[in-house]
């Protein structure tokens, strides 16, 4: 849509600060941003230096201020608590590490009472100290000290403080390994890790943001961790066998007290390689003998009430004999998913009835204040609840999902709100793209009569359940500014949907009180409680029913706690939603038939997992690929979370499909790289001509995006080969506004491309593409409500000309074609550096009995640019003072 300058945003107000402690009118705002850029800091240097040894350790100090600031808060790894001694000189803090460590960093994290004096000393019997640092010039906030040095205690020994007040540390953090180190391996043994980016699967996690891949994406300031209970097993495969001669552990401070290093070279057998009892957590550099493929660490004994957690696993392999693996593996493994307790991604963040909702609140509040005008950033995220009744105000912002998870949206009510709102761009909700709304039921607060979705393309209201025949939801932002393109399926609303300054919209199978207001295209189709057709004035479209349809499959939990996913069936001249008052027809799959992709694995993983019979379930993120996601088996379901992106890089294809039944896409969006792509998808290789109408592919929430976050090529963008296909709502877009955005920069000729019989589209969006908008060659082609707008930025006329035609047409049907059916049809204009040029007409199409366009409106944007004609030769020209024209009938 058009970009508009968005208002300066006021700057937020000052925090009220309480003055009852004595110290926090002088120092909390120094305070508070030491805390910040300690926090920085140390993540940085984390991943860089050995691991933090002293975490969870014993800690004693010379003393304290009083029993609120106790020395072990400087080593409970939570950078909101701190130790802080009396207000004299000397003072000091020490920490056991429990065994004999080298020391190779020290991490101060000061509060704004800081040391200007002090010096780091070690100690093998807390008693006779080696200095190995030393400063009169302390800096406070956070200082990351390099050192050498070796001992089981470490002490920070504070001869002069900078203030009035005592010594105090957020964080006195220890780097350092136990034993002999990486830094003197056996003889022979390599340098290389490898275990780094290898596939890893583990027994359980404690959460999803604590994965087991973290503990070997050779990031330090990430980590695995299990849950709370023995025995725990994570394991590595190397992918063919190797000889292995060292393993160095990370660990977190919840360490494994006693654990085994096992080894096999089938993932069935294991032998143990090494065994303890009197782990010392830390760093720990055990040297190994073995032949093998996959390692695997067994823990049986946890040293604290926590799981085992570990930074990162090292694997050390030399030039003992290996053997290649008696069937080499066309990608890497995959791993498993337990339907019970799946890794969805630290993006994903799910509730339950349990869950304060405080808690609740607090992290819908962070992601909203992050994404409410995060347009094209990479952040992605998905907020879940399962079935159970909450108390939460959901604004939604960029790139952000929220869905229930049950079989129905009334399994889930959320008292407050699910809203999108405009106030960001000053009221204006043309640029309120990419979120999503799905599968919960909503109960406005007593006394609120108004819920508000105000956004235009790509922010689908799916399986929604408005409640309360006294509501209405407002599809604007209620006074203040334009909203462009919605859409809502399988939705009950039980009052009134106002459109307001909506100015197209498509509702398909849901169930309305009442619908009031139009401004250009407003679309109903299987719709109960659809004001009456009525177009051009007002501009009301309805179609009674749905021909062949299915709603897009959707994640849930069911009794026993198991994550499934519902497909569900095919409908035929439908009306209304699948669920209300009714039992919803399809098929139920397990989440264990899915592999998950998180951002980061490898395509030919990815594959690897389709080849195997797997669903795909992306969670929230870019997921970056050189080579195209090959989907080849029937009835293979591809889901996203979280509006989940796949980018094309290097000149690849985002996704093929081949030419066989029933292949489920849906909340997948496909971006475009720098190099260009000949296609993004392509549904079905070209010459398809298989009959796939009793089980048609179909295409759910798909988006594309070519620019904005960056320059992005793709000569076309969706290609649609197979016969049948659905699609499901769509909006492909070649980005007018954003970074990486110029009529030479992000290129693009073609939106979709359909070449396969009888395709059906239901909402389909094209916007701003360089020559055709929509080329449809298939026969027996249907287009339910069609969004599109012609390119921005055309320097004049002679750059863009069809041969001897002024411009392309928006949706072009190929001459060739004998039956084609299209109704609700909006097509725009306004260019932005010539307004003289001219588009010859946006609709081109033969002129044949079987060839039927319905319900169209042509409209120049401020009178900024003209469209000549309607369709073919037929129909008003838009154009300044007389902007909007209509046409209900062709031929």
């Amino acid at each position: 849509m058009r970009p508009e300058t968005p208002p300066l945003a006021a700057p937020p107000p000052e925090p009220t600060r309480s003055n009852k402690r004595r110290r926090h009118a002088a120092t909390a705002a120094l305070a508070a941003a030491t805390l910040v850029a300690a926090v920085l800091t140390v993540s940085s240097a984390a991943s860089a230096a050995d691991a933090v040894i002293s975490q969870g350790k014993p800690a004693t100090a010379s003393s304290t201020e009083n029993a609120t600031f106790p020395a072990s808060a400087a080593v409970d790894g939570n950078a909101g608590t701190r130790w802080a001694s009396a207000f004299s000189d000397p003072q000091w803090i020490q920490v056991d590490l429990g065994a004999t460590a080298n020391v190779t960093q020290i991490t101060l994290q000061w509060e704004a009472a800081y040391g200007r004096s002090f010096q780091i000393q070690t100690s093998a019997d807390a008693s006779a100290w080696t200095n190995i640092y030393s400063t009169t010039t302390g800096t406070g906030g956070t200082q990351v000290l390099p050192v050498t040095g070796s001992g089981r205690y470490v002490r920070l020994y504070g001869t002069a403080r900078a203030t009035a007040w005592g010594y105090s540390l957020f964080e006195f953090q220890v780097h350092g390994t136990f034993g002999s180190g990486p830094t003197n391996p056996p003889a022979g043994c390599g340098t290389t890790n490898a275990a780094q980016g290898k596939p890893v699967t583990a027994s359980s996690v404690q959460n999803a943001g604590f994965p087991a891949t973290a503990a070997v994406d050779g990031n330090a300031g990430t980590r695995w961790s299990s849950a709370a209970s023995d025995p725990q097993w994570i394991r590595i495969d190397l992918g063919s066998v190797q000889s292995i001669c060292q393993v160095v552990l990370q660990w977190e401070a919840a360490y494994g007290r006693a654990f085994q290093i096992q080894t096999s070279s089938n993932d069935s057998t294991w032998t143990s390689i090494y065994s303890t009892t009197t782990g010392t957590g830390g760093t720990q550099t055990i040297d190994v003998t073995a032949s093998a493929r996959y390692l695997r660490i067994y823990g049986t004994a946890r040293a604290t009430g926590y799981g085992y957690s570990l930074w990162e696993i090292r694997i050390f392999t030399g030039t003992g004999t290996t053997n290649p693996p008696t069937d080499p593996p066309t990608g890497d493994p995959v791993e498993p998913t337990d339907p019970r307790n799946p890794n969805l991604g630290s993006n994903t963040f799910v509730f339950d009835p349990s869950t304060p909702t405080a808690t609740i609140q607090s992290r819908l509040n962070t992601i909203f204040t992050q994404q409410e005008t995060n347009q094209f950033g990479p952040e992605r995220y998905a907020v879940l609840f399962k079935p159970g009744n909450y108390t939460a105000d959901v604004n939604l912002g960029f790139f952000t999902q929220v869905a229930g998870l049950g079989m129905s949206p009334d399994d889930v009510n959320l008292n407050g709100h699910v809203r999108a709102e405009a106030f960001w761009f000053g009221g204006n909700a043309t640029q309120n793209f990419w979120r999503a709304a799905e599968n919960l039921s909503v109960t406005l607060p007593a006394g609120v009569s108004v819920e508000r979705w105000a956004v235009s393309q790509a922010a689908p209201y799916r399986r929604m359940h408005l409640r309360g025949a006294g509501n209405q939801i407002q599809l604007w932002n209620g006074g203040d500014g334009w909203s462009s393109g919605g859409f809502m399926a399988d939705t009950k609303i039980d009052g009134m949907v106002v459109s307001g300054s909506q100015q197209q919209w498509y509702s398909r199978n849901s169930e309305f009180g009442s619908w009031s207001g139009s401004v250009w295209n407003m679309v109903f189709q299987g719709v109960t409680g659809a004001p009456p057709n009525h177009f051009p004035n007002p501009s009301h479209t309805v179609v009674a029913n749905t021909p062949t349809v299915r709603e897009k499959p959707f994640l849930y939990v069911d009794g026993t706690g198991e994550y499934r996913v519902f497909v569900p069936a095919l409908r035929a001249n439908s009306t209304g939603t699948t669920w209300f008052n009714k039992t919803p027809a399809g098929s139920s799959l397990s989440l264990s038939t899915f592999f998950i992709v998180r951002p980061g694995t490898p395509v030919a993983t990815i594959n690897n997992a389709l080849s195997q019979g797997k669903n795909l379930l992306f969670t929230p993120g870019v997921h970056h690929v050189t080579q195209p996601i090959q989907v080849n088996r029937a009835n293979t379901v591809i889901l996203g979370l979280g509006l989940a992106t796949i980018q094309a890089d290097n000149g690849s294809v985002g996704m093929r499909i081949a030419d066989v039944d029933g292949v489920k896409v849906g909340g997948i969006m496909f971006e475009a790289g720098a190099t260009n792509s000949p296609v993004l998808m392509e549904v079905g290789p070209a010459g398809s001509s298989v009959d796939h109408a009793a089980n048609p592919v179909s295409l759910h929430d798909v988006f594309f995006r070519i620019g904005g976050p960056g320059v992005g090529k793709a000569t076309n963008t969706l290609t649609v080969n197979s016969d049948d296909v659905i699609g499901d709502h769509m909006w492909l877009w070649r980005a007018d506004h954003g970074a990486g955005v110029g009529w030479s920069v992000n290129t693009a000729d073609t939106g979709l491309t359909v070449n396969g019989d009888d395709v059906t589209m239901y909402g389909l969006f094209v916007e701003h593409f360089q020559k055709y908008q929509t080329v449809w060659n298939g026969e027996r082609g249907r287009t339910y409500f069609y969004q599109n707008e012609f390119p921005y930025e055309m320097p004049n006329q002679a750059s863009w000309m069809n041969g001897t035609t002024r411009g392309y047409a928006a949706y072009k049907v190929n001459d060739a074609v004998n039956e084609h059916f299209a109704i609700g049809l909006g097509s725009y204009c306004v260019f932005t550096l010539d307004e003289s040029v001219v588009a010859e007409r946006s609709f081109e199409v033969p002129t044949k009995a079987g060839v039927r366009f319905q319900n169209m409106v042509t409209v120049s944007l401020g009178g900024q640019g003209t469209i000549n004609r309607i369709i073919n030769n037929t129909g008003g020209t838009a154009q300044r003072g007389a902007e909007t024209q209509y046409l209900t009938n062709y031929p």
